[in-house]
């Protein structure tokens, strides 16, 4: 058996949560791995990410620009179609692999089915908030295979007409590179990016799309509160949705601050050990309520985005309110938290890898049907 699997990757996120996976298709003899990068990896006004896919050394990687930073999600999703589809044509892929909720996996999930491609989504079936959660069951919808974290996806999935012998329970593949004895010291990645401080929080705060109107005051709300709180932060750039120059401006206000370090973006690896090492997060990024627990570390989730998504008891649910989120890092600083694991145990690519090597896997019928319940 030779096969062709095509991993389709459009941010530093979903990079993260598919190394394990295409590292282990790269170990496995008659699997061939394939990237096409894409999305923010491909914008120097977020860290140019793309040069770090290149870094971990895999073999077949092509890049491709979908976008400039004044392109609406649909425009990027036209390109990113036009782009990918071209690329297939060439490659011919046997299965083509995407991630999560973004515009990218919805490109490829499209492009894969249309041209008669077997096409797995990986973490399918869960709850986003904002535009992310419609994107993330339509890329379901039009997928043939699924890779999902636990239980509870899977029961969503079948919700949605989905067979239940196309649905594979994982876990979600990131935690394999976070129980990984080879990350890098806390000692390494404070020089790396010059980070002064012993003791720091991390903050990561996206746009939620279907509430623009609402996010520059509980941006200001919020940056208000981190400067009040007098903890040190470390501080990444939202994604790049609809919204984030709001956020990005608003995070000026703590350029020059010596309690503050911003990036555009950090190596996952590296961002690992920094959440590993924090005293809580605080945002509204799917780290909070997925990685963050793992650790057993205290997470304020900001806002409506995450909601729902995760049953941690170290997730503290806020609103973009000054006086709740004081009230929030004061309770997550004093608080005491179990480690939760909730979305696998960090073997994820062992059970990819048994999936894929079975025949059985690529008899998979390319037309699908609805399965009523």
């Amino acid at each position: 058996m030779s096969k062709n699997i095509l991993f389709l990757t459009g941010t530093r996120a979903d990079f993260g949560k598919l190394k394990s996976l295409i590292r282990k298709v790269e170990e496995t003899d008659g699997l061939n791995a394939h990237l096409f990068v894409t999305g923010m990896h491909m914008l120097a006004k977020y860290g140019l990410t793309a040069r770090e896919v290149e870094k971990s050394g895999f073999r077949s990687i092509y890049k491709y620009i979908n976008q400039n930073t004044e392109d609406s999600m649909d425009v990027i999703l036209a390109k990113t179609i036009h782009g990918l589809s071209d690329y297939v044509k060439e490659l011919k892929p046997d299965l083509i692999i995407v991630h999560g909720d973004r515009v990218e996996a919805l490109a490829g999930a499209i492009v894969g089915s249309l041209n008669n491609i077997l096409v797995a989504h990986i973490e399918g079936g869960e709850v986003s908030g904002t535009i992310d959660e419609l994107i993330r069951h339509s890329v379901s919808k039009m997928s043939h295979i699924h890779f999902v974290c636990n239980e509870e996806a899977e029961k969503r999935l079948l919700q949605l007409g989905e067979e239940e012998e196309s649905i594979f329970v994982i876990g979600s593949p990131d935690l394999d590179i976070m129980t990984s004895p080879v990350l890098p010291s806390l000692d390494a990645v404070k020089a790396r990016y010059d980070i002064p401080f012993d003791d720091y929080s991390l903050f990561m705060y996206h746009p939620v799309t279907t509430d623009v109107d609402s996010l520059p005051k509980n941006i200001s709300n919020t940056v208000d509160a981190l400067l009040a709180s007098g903890d040190n932060y470390v501080v990444i750039y939202p994604n790049n949705d609809h919204g984030s120059e709001i956020i990005i401006n608003e995070l000026k206000r703590l350029e020059g601050n010596p309690k503050f370090r911003i990036f555009p973006s950090v190596r996952f690896e590296y961002f690992l050990v920094l959440l590993k090492n924090a005293s809580y997060m605080i945002g509204n990024s799917s780290a909070g309520v997925r990685e963050a627990p793992f650790y057993g570390l205290p997470s304020i989730d900001l806002g409506t985005r995450q909601y729902n998504r995760a049953t941690a008891n170290s997730i503290i649910n806020t609103k973009e309110v000054y006086t709740d989120i004081l009230h929030s890092i004061e309770y997550a600083k004093f608080g005491c938290f179990e480690r939760h694991m909730e979305f696998g145990e960090g073997n994820s690519d062992e059970l990819f890898i048994t999936a894929i090597s079975k025949q059985s896997f690529w008899n998979k019928q390319k037309q699908k049907r609805f399965n009523d319940i």
